[in-house]
């Protein structure tokens, strides 16, 4: 691929728009356990930025700023005290949707890339987006058990705020 600079530079604005995204969708989830499934990702998500930043730097190229290709912020489902899962269904089925449609646009295009370690860069970030989109698929359907099982079988009550509490 003679433009690898703005084949990365284009992904990386992809990439982007969908951390923005899952940030967002992490303040609307207040289900606990759906809500450290959006940190895990979010945390994965930033790692595949600085190894995209890292490449761009070898041909004097940033990761494009947030906000360029945002995509549309999910409103928070209203919750009593108890947080039911099918509350964020929606919000989960777009991000698995949406995570599915950046692979599916850029499985072809990595496919074509001659540059070996770009290009298996790209297909682990590729991978981890369709794992990532697995565990919002499984959320979606009600799987509270994405990272791990709760000792004892005990229930999750209440649920996790959208802003961080600061003194």
């Amino acid at each position: 691929m003679s433009d690898l600079p703005a084949l990365l530079t284009e992904f990386a604005a992809g990439r982007v728009a969908l951390l923005e995204r899952h940030e967002a969708s992490a303040r609307a989830v207040s289900h606990y356990d759906f809500n450290n499934t959006y940190q895990y990702v979010i945390n994965r998500e930033e790692t595949h930025l600085s190894w995209l930043q890292n490449a761009l730097a070898e041909y004097k190229a940033v990761v494009p700023p947030a906000g360029v290709s945002a995509l549309a912020v999910p409103a928070a489902p209203k919750t009593g005290k108890k947080v039911e899962a099918s509350a964020f269904r929606s919000i989960l089925d777009e991000d698995a949707g949406s995570l599915g449609a950046f692979v599916e646009k850029w499985r072809p295009r990595v496919d074509d890339v001659m540059h070996a370690r770009h290009r298996n860069m790209l297909n682990v970030i590729l991978g981890e987006s369709l794992e990532h989109k697995r565990l919002f698929e499984q959320a979606a359907a009600g799987m509270e058990d994405l990272l791990g099982r709760r000792t004892g079988g005990v229930e999750r009550v209440g649920g996790v705020l959208p802003t961080r509490w600061l003194e």
